[in-house]
């Protein structure tokens, strides 16, 4: 009896995406209104900072939904991010490389340009410098739950550009997780985490396949990570790094890859619940008469995510394929890939993210991060959805 092979991890992945990127946008806006309604702001506050305990690490202090959602959950998340990327470079969209070379360029000056617009905007400022990759981060499930709105107008290669463009994002904002935001080392933590890194390795070169030793491995390389002072989310895409993977190369992904296996099992749970409680718990920001979205700290964020974004993306592309360094994506005219451009700039989930590392101890840093965040992003969605939907029309 032949074994029946799940759909493209690719084409799984794009549909949760999009579906999950509706739930993103539902619990960020319900966040927007808990905290700012009277009558729900205080419960709202009080249900994100609630003390659940234990103390898993003394600096820490005891833990609190906020402190479970950011340093446990997203790991998750980025268990998934890394099992994404690990796909697409050896079996998917960055496989071979001339496929990377587009992406590549596009990502990276998308990551530069916003930095740059940051620092001449807040750099100045005292104490802000450390914000400046908080609008390098381009938010996959947002993006492409905003493209997903407009159906077969958006050409499919596209929407991989998109999806490609935003992993090789996701790659960028990992390394400048690890090297920009770790206050302090703890070396023996840090040797532990190794030494479960490298069991996890020998597993995969022994011929393990079966999922939950390596399930056991990324629990024990969390636990490792958040003591050691490194960000606990790193250990998600260092664990996806020693999961085994089956190569089946121009196929649908195979019945007994253990990468595939996981990342069909954990897609549903990242982009359904993991996600929108990220929103709901980070985007709950308080919009009252003093807030000022025009002083340097959320004026240099949103600048950055709105301007920075679409001109390192489509500049990077425009150059490229001038230049004769790649193709521009199949059946996509200028207009639409300068649309794509502009939603590149929805930073969302990693935005907040960093937000929260680069200000530690501020909440009200972090708020005013919050708000260029949102701004920046909402105004990329809105004028990127506009772009796209008049040159489909065109």
């Amino acid at each position: 009896m032949a074994l029946s092979r799940p759909a493209s991890a690719l084409r799984a992945f794009l549909a949760t995406e999009a579906a999950g990127g509706y739930l993103l946008i539902l619990a960020a806006a319900l966040a927007l209104i808990a905290a700012n309604l009277p009558a729900t702001a205080d419960a709202y506050h009080h249900f994100v900072h609630a003390v659940t305990g234990p103390v898993l690490v003394p600096k820490l202090g005891p833990m609190t939904v906020h402190l479970w959602v950011n340093d446990g959950l997203m790991a998750i998340f980025f268990l998934l991010v890394g099992l994404e990327i690990k796909r697409e470079l050896l079996d998917g969209q960055l496989a071979r490389p001339a496929d990377r070379v587009l992406p590549v360029i596009a990502a990276v000056a998308g990551m530069a340009a916003p930095a740059a617009i940051y620092l001449a905007c807040a750099g100045p400022v005292a104490g802000l410098a450390r914000g400046w990759a908080i609008p390098a981060a381009t938010d996959i499930a947002f993006a492409i739950g905003v493209m997903a709105l407009l159906g077969r107008r958006v050409p499919t290669s596209l929407k991989l550009f998109l999806t490609t463009v935003a992993i090789v994002d996701d790659m960028g904002a990992v390394a400048i997780i690890a090297a920009f935001y770790t206050e302090s080392l703890d070396l023996g933590a840090a040797a532990a985490g190794l030494a479960v890194l490298g069991v996890m390795f020998a597993l995969n070169r022994l011929g393990v396949r079966a999922v939950w030793p390596f399930l056991i491995g990324f629990a024990a390389l969390w636990y490792a990570e958040l003591v050691s002072g490194i960000h606990a989310t790193v250990a998600g895409v260092l664990a996806a790094l020693a999961v085994p993977i089956r190569v089946t190369p121009a196929a649908p992904d195979a019945e007994d890859s253990t990468l595939h296996r996981l990342e069909h099992a954990l897609a549903p749970w990242v982009a359904f619940v993991i996600v929108p409680v990220f929103g709901f718990v980070n985007a709950g920001v308080a919009l009252g008469a003093g807030t000022d979205v025009l002083a340097p700290l959320p004026l240099g964020i949103a600048l950055g995510l709105f301007l920075g974004k679409q001109a390192g993306v489509f500049g990077a592309v425009w150059a490229t394929v001038r230049l004769g360094l790649a193709p521009r994506p199949a059946g996509a005219g200028w207009v639409q890939i300068y649309g794509a451009a502009l939603l590149c700039g929805i930073g969302f989930t990693m935005s907040l993210f960093i937000a929260g590392l680069a200000f530690p101890g501020d909440p009200a840093r972090v708020d005013a991060a919050k708000i260029g965040v949102l701004a920046g992003s909402l105004l990329s969605a809105l004028a990127g959805f506009a772009v796209l939907r008049l040159a489909a029309r065109r």
